[in-house]
């Protein structure tokens, strides 16, 4: 699924772009570089999406970071768990490249913070 997504936003026009293997390596990645937006899944090995998210919304340097959960977890109550963690948006496995581009552009949009990066999203 990283080979498909990776794809996907090299096709958008995003050039820079890093995966992690497992929440924890996520967690070392978001605080060793400069991360404009995390894409997470909710089930990860060893730090699940969201203990990543909930420990991103409770750092300090990261708080405000925008974060796309994309996940087979498409029942209500996980929804419900991301959003109420701080989850930016949410997109549901599988999905099609221009569900996941809409989902990007609508949170560039939000995010004043992703100018840059709404600017390369084609």
């Amino acid at each position: 699924m990283r080979k498909t997504i990776a794809f996907i936003l090299r096709q958008l026009g995003l050039k820079n772009v890093q995966f992690a293997e497992d929440g924890d390596e996520a967690w070392g990645i978001i605080n060793t570089g400069r991360i404009d937006l995390v894409l997470l899944d909710w089930n990860m090995p060893r730090l699940s999406g969201l203990s990543l998210l909930e420990r991103i919304r409770k750092s300090e340097r990261h708080g405000q970071l925008p974060v796309i959960m994309v996940t087979a977890e498409a029942h209500a109550d996980h929804v419900v768990t991301a959003a109420q963690a701080g989850v930016t948006d949410y997109v549901v496995k599988p999905f099609s490249p221009d569900t996941l581009a809409k989902k990007l552009h609508a949170v560039c949009d939000r995010c004043p913070s992703l100018v840059r990066l709404r600017a390369g999203i084609r």
